[in-house]
């Protein structure tokens, strides 16, 4: 934001805003620390803390330091104060969770979905009902700022609309909407691809923090892409950058739900990797590399079969972008260290300059890394004017929220 020509109360909203983003981001703090952050003097830092303590976002803890002048009075999110909805919906089930300011997950549920249970109806109304569930548990005198949710799609910006969702057999979905309407909750919904998402929690929170190029790679069923440039999230013309499951590496290869041959995903997602394991369809990855540690000569070849091309698009990636961190995530995560040596070989022979910057990592968010980036997008609102945001949001003792949890 620029602050040539701003309004004092513009400016000092930018200030209070800088201030709730560092706490959110990096938790319990000094008051020197916040001075030295925002380069603002002592007691406009003072005044802004005033601000938040005084709103319930944050609270004064005791002085810390010992040294040579003044102790600093330390200062923490309330965690319970403000909160959102982060959903994570997948091919096979919905994960939903309640998560505070500061990034604390406060409670949290799953829901599987009848196998072959795709219309986005059903899935919608399965979801909204544990949602309702979850915020149940909200704590009291709290506040709902916003809901997000990670989809595993080409999703449009910033209406929602999933134009492409394969692997769920969705087409022009209005997903925003229908989450809007069936939550009935007035605040914003934020719909977002969950290798995204992905990306935004580890570069935030795990594996990849102080990284500025980072790629975060969602394997389940599909195969996606999150992908930060510069600090910045590629997202493309509309939002759809970053299907990388859909390069074509194998022209000799298996039909891809999007209709093309030969994809990434089908040479290393789910499927691909218990057909070549000539494991029976639905065999888990982990059951999968079980066998390959006790010796079965299929699981080993099937296992090196996909290390090999999981190599090759990682090898690309890594011409393409000169990415800092390759976080592996989603069932990757647990194929990533039973092929590494097929992948590590395959990124030596990219070219010399970037291949030997760029680090491979498990997700340090574990299987929640969408969930958390979900939860990201919906604290924007939050993060960018603290005071008026829990000033108007949906207070669970004054807004009727439990009409809106027991359905009514």
């Amino acid at each position: 934001m620029s602050l040539a020509g701003a309004t004092q109360d513009e400016v000092r909203r930018h200030n209070l805003a800088a201030l709730a983003r560092f706490l959110h981001d990096h938790g319990s703090t000094s008051r020197s620390e916040l001075v030295s952050h925002t380069g603002l003097n002592r007691s406009t830092v003072g005044g802004l803390i005033a601000d938040l303590v005084s709103s319930g976002l944050v609270r004064e803890t005791e002085p810390v330091g010992r040294g040579v002048g003044r102790p600093s009075y330390g200062v923490e999110p309330v965690r319970e104060r403000a909160y959102v909805l982060a959903i994570d919906l997948r091919v096979d089930r919905a994960i939903v969770a309640l998560v505070g300011f500061g990034g604390d997950v406060l409670h949290r549920r799953e829901h599987a979905f009848r196998k072959g249970q795709q219309r986005e109806d059903r899935i919608v109304r399965e979801t909204v009902q544990v949602c309702h569930e979850a915020l149940a548990a909200a704590p009291q005198h709290s506040v709902l700022v916003g809901v997000g949710v990670g989809v595993p799609g080409l999703v449009r910006q910033p209406d929602g609309l999933v134009r492409f969702a394969p692997n769920l057999g969705w087409v022009d979905v209005p997903l925003g909407d229908l989450v809007a309407d069936a939550l009935g909750l007035s605040v914003p919904v934020v719909i977002g691809n969950d290798s995204d998402l992905g990306a935004v929690a580890e570069r935030q929170r795990g594996s990849a923090v102080g990284a500025s190029n980072v790629i975060y790679l969602s394997g389940q069923v599909g195969v996606g892409g999150g992908i930060v440039i510069d600090g910045r999230l590629l997202m493309g013309a509309q939002g759809y950058g970053g299907e990388i499951g859909h390069m074509r590496v194998n022209p000799r290869g298996r039909g891809c739900r999007c209709g093309a041959i030969g994809c990434w995903e089908t040479e290393i997602g789910e499927p691909a990797v218990a057909l070549s394991a000539g494991s029976p369809e639905g065999t888990s990855v982990a059951q999968i590399i079980e066998a390959a540690a006790a010796g079965d000569k299929d699981a080993r070849k099937g296992l090196r079969t996909v290390g090999g091309w999981l190599g090759v698009g990682v090898a690309n990636l890594v011409n393409i972008f000169n990415p800092d961190v390759i976080v592996f995530g989603g069932s990757l995560r647990e194929i990533l260290p039973a092929t590494r040596d097929a992948v590590d070989a395959a990124v030596e022979g990219a070219l010399a300059a970037p291949a030997e910057h760029v680090v491979l990592a498990l997700p340090a968010l574990g299987d929640d890394s969408t969930l958390l980036g979900a939860a990201e997008s919906a604290f924007a609102a939050l993060l960018d004017d603290p005071m008026g945001v829990v000033a108007g949001g949906v207070h669970r003792e004054s807004r009727g929220l439990a009409d809106v949890v027991s359905g009514r």
